[in-house]
């Protein structure tokens, strides 16, 4: 049986930090969703983007990677998904993130999917999920799940029902990637309009035409 394996990588600069520990109960939700759909055989292996801060520069002044960043871009490359969690700084990824990701081979994420989180102080950095960091890795061709997962400092308690909102969030995003690792994109129909449908005769732009009612 082959293992279903994650990478995991925080861009969290503290120690602790709620960087860190929003992506601790990202993986453990997404664990439990693979399990739920008979994947047992599974594995999840985090970075601490602090860690290999040096070499991440080094990489960027000289152009090859050191030992321990090579190792985990590798690890990143080979694996069967990524979840990504980075604080926001200047409404914004952080810098340490931006160089992680300007460091790392172009066609590594390349139709991998991802789980994207991030943690600020106020939810009012939230929209930064969707006009700063699913656009990128949309630029880099991955293939980000529906949800994102923010966490700002008043998200950490529970709501009325016990259950905390962020929990509700994480739960419904870890079974989106789940989703997609047991193979429910596949059952996804392709859009008619794309230019690959075009180039594939099956819903090329000639049966678009033909299809549009007369008027």
């Amino acid at each position: 049986m082959t293992t279903t394996s994650l990478a995991v990588v925080s861009a969290g600069l503290s120690t602790p930090s709620s960087t860190r520990t929003l992506a601790d109960r990202i993986v453990y939700a997404v664990l439990a969703e693979l399990e739920s759909r008979g994947i047992t055989d599974r594995e999840a292996r985090t970075f601490e983007l602090r860690d290999v801060a040096h070499d991440i520069t080094n990489n960027l002044l000289t152009g090859f990677a050191p030992k321990p960043l090579a190792e985990m871009n590798g690890v990143i490359a080979s694996a069967d998904a990524v979840i990504v969690a980075t604080p926001i700084f200047s409404t914004s990824y952080s810098g340490l993130f931006k160089s992680w990701i300007d460091a790392l081979d172009r066609d590594v994420l390349e139709g991998k999917p991802i789980l994207i989180s991030a943690t600020a102080g106020t939810p009012r950095h939230s929209l930064a999920l969707d006009y700063a960091i699913r656009p990128l890795f949309t630029y880099l061709h991955a293939e980000p799940v529906t949800t994102a997962v923010f966490a700002s400092a008043e998200d950490w308690g529970a709501g009325a029902d016990g259950v905390a909102p962020l929990q509700q969030r994480i739960d419904r995003a870890a079974g989106e990637l789940a989703d997609r690792l047991a193979g429910g994109a596949a059952a996804r129909k392709p859009d008619p309009f794309s230019p690959e449908a075009y180039m594939n005769g099956a819903g090329s732009f000639a049966d678009l035409l033909t299809e549009l009612p007369n008027r």
